[in-house]
């Protein structure tokens, strides 16, 4: 079956729109002008540092949360063009990259007032466009969690199907907790969640600790409230434990954060998908060798689920 060519408009700084070709085999290829490249990595890391307590967060309304969901969905479903209207209805731009490390293609869906003075920290969704969303990664608090934002990163450039959840915010730039994405059901980052959730696909989220939080551990692993995805859990602790990670595993015994009132865990533990919840010692975030056998270790599970 010939490739379908969809035509939308892209809002880029400086570049004109191009196309997006959806083949029958779940391919997506850019046609025309070729997407920028750019080390993702280094994009979501630089896009996180300027977080803090004090950076701002307005809690979104319902049909704000709502349209950027469903513009996710439609990017899963091959519909970009169909996703412009509700993203440009929420504030939201798409674009489209190249990652100058794996070559492949990612849509970035991004709030329009993070360059702003008063950025209403909605985060940053990232799909890989070279192949069907399988998984995804999820970062609810990054910076505030150290690093995070680096392992999702090089979580999901380490397997292809990937969909990356970011979090806009410092979880104490709100109101109380409004910012707090892992434990809120009125914010963006939990909206998308809840639409992957809806397609079934697994989850793993990542938090960071500090290391006397959880003496002698790197690593905390659970399946938070939920025990879909144990099977997973088990291979990811193994994983771990096999580059040099001391693993407390919340399915055999009581660890501390085992996120048991996460509440995307909940949500995925409802419709018995596997979500795996995460937490990694400063230890091992503050070290790059050790962030780099982490984001292999956890790719170990995504590269099965894609």
């Amino acid at each position: 079956m010939a490739a379908v060519t969809v035509a939308f408009g892209l809002l880029l700084a400086g570049l004109s729109a191009y196309t997006i070709g959806w083949s029958s085999g779940g391919d997506r290829t850019a046609q025309g002008a070729d997407a920028p490249k750019v080390p993702l990595e280094r994009r979501i890391t630089d896009f996180a540092a300027g977080f803090g307590p004090d950076s701002g967060y307005r809690e979104p309304r319902r049909a704000e949360r709502r349209a950027v969901a469903d513009a996710v969905g439609l990017i899963l479903d091959g519909h970009p063009d169909r996703a412009r209207p509700p993203l440009t209805d929420a504030g939201f731009r798409l674009r489209t990259l190249t990652d100058s490390g794996t070559g492949r293609r990612y849509a970035e869906l991004s709030d329009r007032t993070e360059d702003t003075d008063a950025p209403r920290g909605w985060g940053r969704v990232y799909v890989d466009l070279s192949a069907p969303a399988r998984w995804s990664v999820q970062v609810p608090h990054p910076v505030s969690d150290e690093d995070t934002e680096r392992l999702g990163a090089r979580v999901l450039l380490g397997s292809p199907g990937g969909v990356l959840v970011l979090a806009g915010a410092h979880r104490r730039a709100g109101d109380g907790d409004a910012a707090d994405a892992a434990h809120r059901t009125d914010s963006v980052f939990d909206a998308v969640c809840d639409e992957l959730v809806r397609r079934g696909l697994p989850g793993v989220q990542l938090h960071g600790f500090a290391d006397d939080s959880a003496p002698g551990r790197d690593v905390v692993a659970s399946t938070g409230k939920g025990s879909a995805g144990r099977a997973d859990a088990r291979r990811l602790a193994a994983a771990l434990t096999a580059r040099h990670f001391s693993v407390c595993r919340a399915w055999v015994r009581s660890c501390p954060l085992e996120g048991r009132d996460n509440v995307q865990g909940r949500r995925a533990a409802a419709e018995h998908v596997t979500f795996l919840h995460v937490e990694f010692a400063r230890s091992v975030r503050t070290s790059d060798t050790r962030i780099r056998r982490a984001a292999t270790a956890v790719g170990t599970v995504t590269a099965r689920w894609a």
